[in-house]
């Protein structure tokens, strides 16, 4: 295929599918990365307020106890999202705001979704509602998180609650977001919450996490929800060298990183390489589990943000080996489009059943934007959006079915473990002030929504 295009501009190639009128383009955020307001409307603790209490657990001992006060600030960023003209908009409905440790639901919490999804739907933007983004309420960690089986049909009460009452204003439901991240940075690591560090929590933790989906995916379709999905992280790999061991390595990356996830869900069990890779460990799976993970979906979110270049690690695994000379964000990460069409079209051959794809994150992290005379040049990041629509657009036309592109995030926000440090907004927010100022990336958005408009006359 042809090199990926490295203009300075974001406009997928005339005749790319990317043009075509159906093709969904949006931005996306998450509860508690923006909300702030963590006292307010009967919300209860979750285990990232617990976590940011835990001295040097976050940069600069931050939390998101203010974050971008989108809880007060919900409608303007609304209508700025309006303003650029997107297709789509994906958010999260936090756990913790809607239900009560009595397993009841808050009205409260219920009420405050309910008003944003109104009015995305007052400006014709559809919602990509996602359920769990990572921030379990701290009364159920108490009782052993996603370790706890019992937890999966929590999820699966909270996807009945929300989808009762909000459901028919949600275009697409995501009933978990990145189960990689949440069990292995969460429960194998431990530098994301709750911070427990054992492989043998990770293994369980996903089998939990992929159990919840399943049951949370009848609980929607029961409630008529005509879109549901699952979000997962995913990691383009290549070995270091050609060697035996170094190939290896790369195999057990790859399973790891990708196919932990997806040949559950797509193939009904779990790669045999994870057996290579952590010898001995293994989930309880019950009798009916994986063929309630393999409930088939209407689509599936990919995250897509770098490539690893791994080595063997001299025993049974494998180890990071960063190139040199190469193209990085701040957050150390390989800039390589590539990465993301060779996965796509490698899903495709892998999994026969592979749904529908929307790209549910995509973007780069800086941490020298600023605002100047009203303005916030971010050119890397429009290069990294443009490069990455091309890459899509060249899976598309190699017959992997892509309906949608989120850009992440909408806003700058709290970036997890590294507090405020990191900005992967397409809008800048000055956090003393909470002024949003949308960034060059955004106006490059919005001149794309207004060509997409014009070529397709669908607004005409």
């Amino acid at each position: 295929m042809n090199d990926l295009s490295n203009d300075d501009v974001l406009s997928p190639p005339p005749g790319s599918p990317l043009w075509l009128p159906d093709f969904l383009f949006g931005a996306g955020t998450a509860a508690y990365q923006i909300e702030g307001g963590v006292a307010e409307g009967g919300r209860v603790p979750t285990i990232w307020d617990t976590f940011c209490a835990r001295p040097g657990a976050v940069r600069n001992g931050e939390s998101g106890v203010v974050a971008c006060d989108h809880y007060h600030r919900w409608q303007d960023d609304i209508d700025l999202v309006a303003s650029l003209g997107l297709d789509a908009y994906r958010l999260s409905v936090a756990w913790s705001r809607v239900m009560r440790p009595d397993g009841s639901p808050n009205a409260a919490g219920l009420d405050f979704y309910e008003r944003i999804l109104d009015r995305l739907a007052h400006h014709g933007i559809r919602a990509f509602v996602t359920l769990y983004h990572w921030d379990l309420p701290q009364h159920l960690q108490d009782r052993g998180g996603w370790l706890n089986r019992d937890t999966a049909s929590r999820l699966a009460d909270f996807a009945d609650v929300a989808s009762r009452r909000l459901g028919d204003r949600v275009a697409a439901w995501a009933t978990v977001n990145e189960p990689w991240c949440a069990a292995w940075l969460g429960h194998g690591s431990g530098v994301h919450a709750p911070g427990l560090a054992d492989v043998r929590y990770a293994v369980e933790a996903m089998h939990h996490l992929l159990l919840g989906h399943g049951l949370a995916t009848a609980a929607l379709r029961a409630n008529g929800a005509a879109q549901v999905g699952l979000v997962t992280n995913v990691t383009a790999v290549s070995a270091d060298s050609q060697s035996p061991e170094d190939r290896q390595a790369a195999r057990l990356a790859g399973a790891c990183w990708n196919h932990w996830v997806l040949d559950p869900l797509l193939l009904g069990t779990y790669p045999e390489a994870l057996q290579e890779l952590w010898p001995g460990v293994s989930p309880s799976v019950r009798d009916g589990d994986m063929a309630l993970i393999s409930t088939p979906m209407d689509y599936i979110g990919i995250n897509y943000y770098f490539r690893a270049n791994v080595r063997s690690d001299g025993a049974h695994g494998y180890a990071d080996k960063g190139l040199d000379r190469v193209e990085r964000t701040v957050m150390g990460w390989e800039v390589y489009p590539a990465g993301l069409r060779d996965l796509l079209i490698g899903f495709k051959g892998r999994y026969p059943a592979l749904p529908p794809v929307h790209i549910t994150e995509n973007g780069m992290a800086s941490d020298d934007d600023t605002v100047v005379d009203g303005r916030v040049d971010d050119a890397q990041r429009v290069r990294y959006l443009q490069r990455h629509l091309v890459a899509i657009g060249q899976a598309m036309r190699a017959g992997v079915d892509v309906r949608g592109y989120f850009a992440w995030s909408l806003l700058d926000n709290f970036e997890w473990v590294e507090g405020y440090a990191k900005r992967f907004g397409i809008v800048h927010v000055d956090y003393a002030t909470q002024q949003r100022t949308p960034k060059d990336s955004a106006l490059a958005l919005k001149a794309l929504m207004a060509a997409r408009r014009k070529v397709s006359g669908r607004f005409s």
